[in-house]
């Protein structure tokens, strides 16, 4: 994994929990999430295909994801697909064991999608900024 997928990927892990940022049809929307999980080279976030976010994300498939950690910040500019591979949905469910009393892969509605065109800060008010495009 290169060095700044890698870096996002801890930083999120490591804040827990993160703000996705959606598009309802020109409002912005704003939820905490938890999940991020790399599968086959790419970021993952996982949702239930029966939320508002899943269809936002499926009209609109730019996001931005935000979180803060130890005084330092993260924000995530990408594109969400949906991957619909059996596998990408068991992996999530892996990484993410709490979840299985919620979600199960063959459920019609566990949903993950892959972050594409990647655009990363990290940032802080004591440290120079760091960019990361993947």
């Amino acid at each position: 994994m290169k060095d700044g997928k890698k870096r996002t990927l801890d930083f999120l892990k490591a804040a827990g929990t993160y703000f996705l940022a959606t598009d309802d049809g020109g409002q912005p929307r704003v939820r905490p999430f938890g999940t991020i999980h790399e599968y086959d080279g790419s970021l993952y976030i996982q949702t239930g295909k029966k939320k508002k976010v899943s269809r936002e994300m499926h009209e609109n498939p730019r996001i931005e994801i935000s979180a803060t950690l130890d005084g330092d910040w993260i924000r995530l500019s990408a594109e969400a697909y949906e991957d619909d591979r059996r596998e990408a949905r068991v992996s999530m469910l892996e990484s993410y064991p709490e979840l299985k009393a919620m979600y199960d892969p063959d459920d019609g509605n566990t949903e993950v999608f892959a972050l594409k065109n990647c655009k990363v800060t990290i940032a802080s008010f004591t440290k120079p900024e760091e960019h990361h495009d993947f």
